[in-house]
């Protein structure tokens, strides 16, 4: 099975309506708002949709509307099951103060087909690499950057490492220091970071460090579609993230997972730029249309590339 080649342009359009209504908050200092309009823009045109749809990846719960809520049905139901993950305004401190890199981000997979992952940490790494044992979670810093070498056939030095610019990743970055590798240190912006890795061009080798678990699955849908290596662990901290995590099917709160494991089968992914970013340029308005760039990705159609979309306001 696999999802139609319709259905891309519909979720790119998606994408790029609730990057314009977000835009319109850009440098206003106002996240709730630029991230309200992007929810309220994505949940209705989704609803416009021939497709059943399930959030699976979410902005909260039931009770936190009007976020797209964990398990909100979505479309008119003439359609396929699709599971669906969102991250409406990713980066809202980007969008908040006109800074680089804030998008709107969907990924879309046949029902069952992608993980249901709880609202809380994870670790993660990715790289270009298609085999397993050269990267792992379980590595030291060290390890992973002379296997990693060796495999690029790169010297240390040469490499570039992107990780969240947090104190709990002081440890690393220094280690990375000590092994002169080059760094890209981001503020925010945990699925651009992670699909830094998926060309050349980007310049970035490895992506590694804590980030927010529901943008390790939307990464890893467009990972999976560039054949990356991606490797995760949930981190449950108290007793209410285990709950909501065995509430999910989670029984293993220290397992590792890989790619194929957090998602299967076809897939969509869609990121559209809302400010000018490393991955796509963000919304531009000339006269009556608006001009966004999205980075997508179709698993089964082997299609992964910037499209530009163009509209009347």
């Amino acid at each position: 099975m696999s999802i139609e080649k319709k259905f891309v342009n519909q979720f790119l359009t998606v994408s790029s309506k609730a990057a314009l209504s977000c835009y319109y908050f850009v440098g206003k200092k106002d996240k709730i708002s630029a991230d309200k309009a992007a929810v309220d823009s994505m949940r209705s045109e989704l609803n416009n949709m021939n497709i059943n749809g399930k959030i699976v990846i979410g902005e909260g719960e039931l009770d936190e509307a009007p976020m797209l809520y964990i398990g909100e049905e979505l479309g008119n139901k003439n359609g396929p099951m699709l599971d669906i993950a969102v991250d409406p305004l990713e980066g809202t401190n980007f969008a908040a103060y006109n800074l680089p890199g804030a998008l709107s981000v969907i990924a879309v997979s046949e029902k069952n087909n992608l993980f249901n992952a709880p609202e809380t940490y994870m670790e993660k790494i990715s790289s270009r690499v298609k085999e397993k044992n050269i990267i792992d979670l379980d590595y030291t810093v060290k390890q992973n950057i002379y296997n990693l070498s060796e495999y690029l056939n790169k010297k240390p030095e040469n490499i570039t490492a992107c990780i969240l610019d947090r104190p709990r990743h002081a440890k690393i970055i220094n280690e990375l220091k000590k092994l002169k590798v080059n760094l890209k240190l981001i503020t925010d912006g945990d699925v651009a970071g992670a699909l830094l890795v998926t060309e050349e061009k980007y310049n970035v080798d490895i992506f590694m460090g804590i980030g927010g678990g529901p943008e390790g699955v939307l990464a890893a849908t467009a990972l999976d579609a560039f054949d990356c290596f991606f490797q995760c662990r949930f981190l449950f901290d108290t007793h209410k993230d285990k709950q909501r995590a065995k509430d999910m099917g989670i029984s293993d709160f220290s397992k590792k997972y890989y790619l194929n494991e957090i998602t299967s089968g076809d897939s969509i992914f869609c990121a559209t730029g809302i400010t000018d970013g490393d991955l796509v340029n963000g919304i531009k308005i000339q006269d009556d249309e608006f001009i966004s760039e999205t980075l997508v990705t179709h698993k089964s159609a082997d299609l992964k590339k910037v499209i530009k979309f163009k509209q009347k306001i």
